[in-house]
C-alpha cells in the first residue's frame, strides 16, 4: 500500500471514532472489565479491541479479493471511482434514509441474531469473552465500517485490504479507548458535536479515491494512465 492510503486508512479511523464515540461507546462502557484493577482492565481493552480489528481485517481481506478479481477485468480505475463515490455518498445521505437501503436492511437481518450472542457475554471477565464481544461488534452495522470496506475495495488486494480495514480499526482504538476511562466527560451534546466532523472527512477521503481512479497523474494523489503498466522505473518520482 501507498503511503497516503496508510494515512487515508488510519485518518478514516480517527474520523470514525467520533462516531463510535455516539454509537458504540455505550457498549465500550457496558463492556465488563476489572475496574479496581488497572492493569487487568488494561489487558482487557486490548482484548475487545483486538477482536474487533480482527473482523476488520477478515472483512478487508474479502473486500481486497473482490476487488482483486474487479483489478483483473481490467477496470481498476473505475473500482476506485466507485469506491470514493459510494463514500461522498455515505457522507451526505441522512441516517434515516441509509437504514432503508436494502443491502444495509440485510446487513442488519444477517447480524441480528449476532446482538443476543453478544449479549450473552456481558457477564463475563474472561479475556475469551471480551474479545468475543470484540469480534461480534465488528459485524454489527455501521455506515463508518461500510464507508472503509470501500476504501478496502478500492485497494484491489487482498493483504492491502485487510490491512487498510485493520489501520481503520487501529484509527479508532484511541478515542475509543478513552470512552472507557473518561466517559462522564463524553456528554451527548459533546459526542453530537464531535459527529459534525465526520461528513467533511469522509468526503475528502472519497474525493481522493475518485481522483486515484481518474488518472489525472498528480503524484501521490492521482497517477497517470501508465502507472497501470508494469515498468522498470517509478513513474511518479
Amino acid at each position: 500500500m501507498s503511503i497516503d492510503v496508510i494515512l487515508a486508512a488510519t485518518l478514516l479511523g480517527v474520523i470514525s471514532s467520533l462516531h463510535c464515540v455516539a454509537m458504540c461507546g455505550p457498549i465500550a462502557m457496558m463492556l465488563p472489565l476489572a475496574r479496581n484493577n488497572p492493569r487487568r482492565k488494561a489487558i482487557q481493552l486490548v482484548a475487545y479491541h483486538a477482536g474487533r480489528i480482527s473482523t476488520y481485517a477478515v472483512l478487508g481481506f474479502l473486500f481486497g479479493a473482490f476487488g482483486r478479481a474487479l483489478s483483473l477485468s481490467a477496470i481498476q480505475q473505475y473500482v476506485a471511482i466507485f469506491s470514493g463515490l459510494m463514500m461522498v455518498t455515505i457522507a451526505l445521505l441522512p441516517q434515516r434514509s441509509f437504514g432503508k437501503i436494502g443491502l444495509v436492511l440485510a446487513a442488519y437481518k444477517a447480524t441480528s441474531g449476532s446482538k443476543g450472542f453478544l449479549l450473552k457475554h456481558f457477564n463475563k471477565q474472561s479475556l475469551t469473552a471480551i474479545f468475543l464481544i470484540g469480534l461480534l461488534n465488528g459485524f454489527l452495522p455501521c455506515a463508518m465500517v461500510y464507508a472503509a470496506l470501500f476504501g478496502a475495495l478500492s485497494t484491489q488486494s487482498l493483504i492491502s485490504g485487510m490491512a487498510f480495514m485493520a489501520l481503520f480499526g487501529l484509527g479508532t482504538v484511541p478515542l475509543m479507548g478513552t470512552v472507557t476511562y473518561l466517559h462522564q466527560f463524553l456528554t451527548l451534546p459533546w459526542r453530537n458535536r464531535l459527529q459534525r466532523v465526520i461528513p467533511a472527512a469522509l468526503v475528502c477521503i472519497g474525493i481522493l479515491l475518485v481522483l486515484r481512479g481518474m488518472l489525472l497523474d498528480i503524484c501521490h494523489v492521482s497517477p497517470s494512465g501508465l502507472s497501470l503498466f508494469i515498468k522498470a522505473v517509478p513513474n511518479c518520482k
